[in-house]
């Protein structure tokens, strides 16, 4: 039995991984839950997400990525072992070759630590692309032509915005806003306006059932539960679309402003080529409602969301490694 070649979407939220010949084969959340006394893993993955929040003191779920950058390097290397292992592409006598995505503005020792925890986890050589690049590739966009195209990438940790051109990144900006960003300013909004504390995971459900980023493009209600910071007793309240908007405006204002800096260092030809093609927008943050109408009003360019989002980076690895050999020869390791 041979070793197949796997990519690797190692997202801050979700990790996927693709292999060739077979497609995405594993989508679970980057989340690792530990025994901190015993110093073990116990679970990884969607059953350690389902742990956040409600572990007991000894048990800590932890997430080792954070803003697209590995934060707890032994946790990271556990969790891509277990996913590695878990999708059974070793063979007896072979490791797999490994392609990584990475934001683009990750430094040298930052890119050290995620080959080398790839190749402790059984990979043979290591790849690493930037990731608004494979993005494009997997979102079919034709980046080896001498046009511009524009790829904002919105993940979990990081929000890559880039211009690309013969195969490579002619500008580019990477800010530290994203979708757990969103959460975040989501359970600020609510502790201060409300005075009621909410978890992670009802932060993230307000997101995807309630907001928006667009000025009165949604207007949906729901009922959430948390802890009330006065009485300290459980409380509901009911939260609304344009109040959420309200709370993520300054967050992805951020990301506006990366887009517009990204189109203002782009040669005019290729701003051109951008006003025909548009901008694609990829990643799991990019299913915020509205994000598409607000950079289209902003950057004065159509803005086009790509079929599914969240899988366009992993497909990329997929459609990278077919062609392997281009990689190998421009050695971008």
């Amino acid at each position: 039995m041979f070793s197949r070649d796997i990519g690797i979407d190692l997202g801050t939220a979700n990790v996927l991984i693709h292999v060739k010949g077979k497609g995405i084969v594993l989508n679970e959340p980057s989340v690792v839950a530990m025994d901190r006394t015993a110093g073990r893993v116990l679970e990884v993955g969607e059953a350690a997400r389902r742990m956040v929040g409600r572990t007991p003191g000894n048990i800590e779920a932890i997430r080792p990525l954070k803003d697209g950058v590995i934060a707890d390097f032994d946790v990271t290397e556990a969790m891509l072992r277990h996913f590695i292992d878990k999708i059974n592409v070793k063979g007896f006598f072979s490791k797999p070759k490994m392609l990584i995505c990475c934001p683009t503005n990750i430094t040298k020792v930052e890119q050290k630590a995620i080959k080398e925890a790839a190749e402790k986890s059984g990979g043979k050589k290591v790849y690493l692309e930037e990731e608004p690049k494979v993005a494009a590739v997997g979102a079919g966009m034709e980046i080896y032509q001498p046009s511009g195209n524009m790829v904002v990438d919105i993940g979990g940790g990081t929000t890559d915005v880039a211009v690309l051109s013969m195969g490579n990144i002619v500008t580019a900006e990477s800010v530290k806003m994203a979708g757990d960003k969103f959460d975040v300013e989501i359970l600020q909004y609510i502790k201060k306006e409300y005075k009621m504390l909410i978890g992670e995971r009802t932060a993230e459900e307000i997101k995807i059932n309630v907001a928006t980023v667009f000025k009165d493009s949604r207007h949906e209600q729901m009922d959430i539960r948390g802890r009330d910071m006065v009485t300290g007793l459980p409380r509901t309240i009911t939260v609304y679309s344009d109040e959420i908007e309200e709370a993520l405006r300054e967050p992805v204002a951020l990301i506006v402003q990366a887009a517009k800096q990204v189109l203002e260092q782009t040669p005019p030809e290729l701003s051109a080529d951008i006003i025909d093609r548009g901008v694609i927008l990829t990643g799991g943050g990019a299913l915020i409602h509205g994000i598409d109408q607000l950079l289209a009003e902003e950057l004065k360019v159509p803005v086009l969301l790509s079929e599914d989002p969240m899988d366009c980076v992993a497909k990329g690895t997929g459609i990278m490694l077919e062609n392997i050999d281009k990689i190998e020869r421009k050695k971008i390791v």
